[in-house]
This record gives C-alpha cells, sequence and structure tokens, in this order.
C-alpha cells in the first residue's frame, strides 16, 4: 500500500466534515515533560512548523527554570500539570498509579495543589489548569474534589465519562506500549482517528492525539510529519491549543 494509501480513509472522512460543513476539533498532548531535550527541540519545531499547538503534561516535582526558558521561546505550547512526581504507590502486581487510593485522599491533593501552584509560578498564564494523571488512572473519589484545588478538567485516555469533573481527553496514543514499544502503524493510527471522528460526528467533543516525546522512534517522527502535513490546513480540522477547549 502506497503511504497515500495509507492516509486516505482519514482524508475521506475529513473531507465528509468539510462536506457537511463541520470542523473537527484535534489536539495534542505530550507526557513527561521535565526540562529541555533534543527529542522536546525536536517536538516544539515539528509543531511550530506547522502551526500546531502544544500541550506539555509536565512533572512539576523534577522540572524548573530551564524548561520555562525554553518554553517562552514556543508560544505554541502550554503546559499542564503531570502529577507530582510521576511515582508509583501501588502494589507490585498492580497497574502504576500515583493517584491512587493507596494513600491518604487529603495527601495527595495535598500534592497536586503543590504541583499546579508551582506549575504557575514558573509557567504564568501558559499553564492550564489540567490534571493529566501519570499512567492515565486516578482514583475516582478523588476526581470531584480536584475543582476545590483549583483545576478545571481532567485529561487521560479513552472516552470521555462523567466523574466530576470535566474530561478532556486523548484517544489515539502514537506508541505501541504493549508490543514493540515503538511507534505504532500508521494505518493503526489513522483507523483509530478515523473511529474518534465517527465517535463524536453527531454531537460535540474532540480528538485527542497522546505522544511522548522522550521514546519517539522514527515511525512516530515520520507519522507526525505526514498527519501534520495533511490535517494542519484542511479546512474540516482545527488543532486547538487546550487553553481554547477548556474555554470552549
Amino acid at each position: 500500500m502506497s503511504v497515500d494509501a495509507v492516509w486516505q480513509p482519514l482524508l475521506d472522512e475529513l473531507d465528509r466534515w468539510r462536506a457537511a460543513g463541520r470542523q473537527a476539533t484535534f489536539w495534542l498532548r505530550d507526557d513527561d515533560a521535565v526540562e529541555p531535550t533534543a527529542a522536546l527541540d525536536r517536538l516544539l519545531d515539528l509543531t511550530a512548523r506547522h502551526a500546531v499547538p502544544t500541550a506539555l503534561a509536565v512533572i512539576p516535582a523534577f522540572t524548573g527554570e530551564a524548561l520555562a526558558d525554553r518554553l517562552a521561546e514556543a508560544p505554541h505550547a502550554e503546559v499542564m500539570v503531570h502529577g507530582w512526581s510521576h511515582e508509583n504507590f501501588a502494589a507490585e502486581g498492580e497497574k502504576k498509579q500515583e493517584l491512587g487510593d493507596h494513600r491518604p485522599a487529603d495527601v495527595v491533593l495535598a500534592s497536586l495543589e503543590k504541583g499546579l501552584v508551582r506549575l504557575r509560578q514558573l509557567h504564568g498564564s501558559r499553564l492550564s489548569p489540567v490534571l493529566v494523571p501519570p499512567w492515565n488512572r486516578i482514583a475516582p473519589a478523588l476526581v470531584p474534589r480536584l475543582g476545590g484545588i483549583g483545576f478545571r478538567a481532567l485529561s487521560v485516555y479513552g472516552p470521555e465519562r462523567n466523574a466530576g469533573l470535566r474530561a478532556i481527553n486523548t484517544h489515539v496514543d502514537v506508541m505501541d506500549w504493549r508490543g514493540t514499544r515503538g511507534g505504532r502503524e500508521t494505518a493503526v493510527l489513522v483507523g483509530g482517528m478515523v473511529a474518534r471522528l465517527r465517535a463524536i460526528e453527531a454531537g460535540h467533543g474532540t480528538l485527542g492525539l497522546l505522544t511522548h516525546h522522550l521514546v519517539h522512534d522514527a515511525a512516530v517522527w515520520t507519522f507526525l510529519e505526514g498527519l501534520f502535513e495533511r490535517t494542519a490546513h484542511h479546512p474540516a480540522c482545527r488543532w486547538a491549543p487546550i487553553s481554547a477547549i477548556l474555554g470552549d
């Protein structure tokens, strides 16, 4: 199958949206930012070249002025709160969680509030008060209490659910975590995007793309270049900053 043929299902779907006079909102969430790296530079340069807003989920405990200084040169990048330390508190054999019920809720919430304050001090208006739980997992009982410490939305992976706070999720992950631990095949990713577009066609919602700049292989970078080339200027696609989605 040719490269163009692999992308055709997505282009056909966007053309259907255009014919219906509709525009789909795409957004990019990239996890685990801490400091400037060559991989982060590559992501920021690529997204800037295509005018694709980028929402970085930053780990508060380990970040500092160096990242803030780098992002000052990237006006298209915004920041969200990625837990506090991305530390696993689950027992051996359980799925990894920092924000589970393994510690008292008040302790967990205090760490998240500290992270929100720290990132606001470092990044100012670049910060969007959105919580991105490490490993996309959080104890359900914590979610209704997040608004009380300053968060306006929660972002995990998968279809949005009413859990007590607005959800702005990601739906397509570029990484094959359970297989090669490299980039997924383009055809698989295209299929996931088409499925998401069809799921939101009759109502509201976004298509959230999840990336992890620190572990991208050549396949991921090639996919992202191809995706942005084909969608950034398509009239049925709007790549939106997280702050705009939060304000919608």
